[in-house]
């Protein structure tokens, strides 16, 4: 029977309410195996798929059914055995946003925005047209919020703050990786004692949106390297280091005054990633909420192995009230993986970082970044659908957020190894939707509440 399950996890069969009626071709990256994952649509759900979007929301998205306590600001509240997203104005809410929405500098497409949408003094509006038409309500990492703050219509936004890569850059050491920041031998600078200092500093910027209700929350990093191997590779730092002292002062207080890295077990090494995760939230979470506490705090958006490792979720819960996920190599959420989130943080979670490339785009070869490969357009959309139907399954995810807004452009010689050649946006990166994807967002967009009613039903 968990032979059975995990297959279905891996390939994308349904598990519960609907059931898959497509295939999609799928791939790591171009070069790989193409293989058949089965894939479930709204169509697998006619009930809902015939039912007219949802009714009666307010500004910020939320319901108008179902509500909370309002703040004033956006807030988190387990309703009924889900968690929610509680809106300013009371709304039980789900988060559909677009990760870095912003423009592109280079000249072809400077010269596509001009055409395609009127320059950048109308980009903004166009743009936040574009995402509420589509059923989002929301802005995520590295977006151009000053603009899109001053458009008519209004999405709730985010900020990601950088603590431990902003003072890795001061302190000298980091270099840069595909998709985030490299820290030697991987050992992050929580315990340097200049670390807490350099917080409490930096967080005072937080103050200018302290007071904004359309701020959902602050992403402290991006995708920190907190892997099991913690303990020896801060045991390989220099002596001198506080990293090195730290762990060494760890593991002769479990194996006495002698022990070396020979001596570690993978107990310890569990314990000593708990350690240093509890450690940077509890830093980063203590400046934020010094000079704002009103809004909600998302953590580093964890990525990887470490979405496996029940002790950073334990840490997690003990200091965010939303665990951010960067949640790659899945066709469908893994139900067994994502009830572990929830129940061992103690905290709803939010799908930070996914998407499908589309290998019919020409000019984008989709070598880099970390999505599946797919043939076309219309599978992209299939991806979204089947991915997001699997999500909203789980009572303990508020939202979702795609990476991202525009296409990679090869011109742009700045950007990320990870963002080089590839279809990641919902436009191409001369400014033109992919209309096959967009309509396929909208289809759950604009029905997730009665989705979410549907499968809470069916539980």
């Amino acid at each position: 029977m968990k032979a059975c399950l995990f297959l279905g996890v891996v390939l994308g069969f349904a598990t519960s309410a609907g059931v898959a009626s497509e295939t999609v071709l799928v791939a790591t990256k171009p070069s790989a195996t193409w293989k058949p994952f089965s894939t479930r649509t709204l169509d697998d759900l006619p009930a809902v798929a015939a039912a007219p979007a949802d009714q009666g929301l307010d500004e910020f998205g939320g319901r108008t059914d179902r509500k909370a306590r309002a703040t004033g600001f956006f807030r988190v509240e387990r309703v009924d055995g889900r968690w929610w997203l509680v809106d300013p104005a009371g709304g039980l809410c789900l988060n559909r946003s677009v990760v870095s929405v912003s423009m592109l500098r280079t000249p072809g497409a400077s010269a596509a925005l001009q055409t395609k949408l009127g320059g950048e003094e109308s980009w903004a509006a166009r743009t936040a047209e574009l995402l509420h038409a589509h059923g989002f309500n929301g802005l995520a990492a590295w977006t151009d919020t000053a603009r899109l703050r001053t458009a008519p219509r209004k999405l709730a936004y985010t900020h990601i703050w950088n603590f431990m890569s902003s003072y890795g850059k001061k302190r000298g050491g980091t270099y840069q990786l595909p998709g985030h920041t490299g820290y030697p031998k991987d050992a992050i600078f929580v315990f340097d004692p200049e670390f807490e200092t350099f917080c409490a500093e930096h967080a005072r910027q937080l103050a200018a949106t302290r007071d904004d209700p359309w701020l959902l929350g602050h992403f402290t990093d991006n995708e920190l390297p907190l892997k099991r191997e913690a303990l020896t590779n801060f045991l390989s730092l220099p002596a001198q280091d506080p990293g090195y002292q730290a762990a060494q002062a760890f593991l002769r207080k479990r194996h006495g005054p002698g022990a070396t890295a020979k001596d570690v077990t993978d107990a310890d090494r569990q314990e000593f990633l708990g350690l240093v995760v509890d450690r940077y939230l509890r830093i980063v979470t203590q400046a934020i909420r010094r000079v704002d506490p009103n809004h909600l705090i998302l953590g580093s958006r964890f990525h990887g192995a470490q979405v496996r490792y029940p002790e950073t979720f334990r840490a997690a819960g003990r200091h965010l009230d939303v665990v951010a996920v960067n949640y790659y190599h899945a066709w469908s959420a893994d139900p067994d993986l994502v009830a572990m989130w929830e129940r061992e943080s103690g905290r709803p979670y939010l799908i930070t970082e996914w998407y499908a490339k589309g290998m019919d785009v020409p000019g984008l070869a989709n070598v880099s970044g970390a999505g599946w490969v797919v043939k076309t357009q219309k599978d992209r959309g299939r991806f979204y659908e089947n991915f997001t139907l699997s999500l909203l399954e789980s009572k303990g995810c508020v939202g979702w957020q795609w990476f991202k807004y525009i296409d990679n452009d090869p011109d742009d010689t700045r950007a990320d190894p990870s963002n080089r050649d590839s279809n990641k946006g919902i436009v191409s990166n001369r400014y033109e939707p992919y209309t096959d994807l967009l309509t396929a967002m909208k289809r759950i967009n604009e029905r997730t509440y009665r989705l979410v009613d549907y499968f809470d039903r069916a539980q």
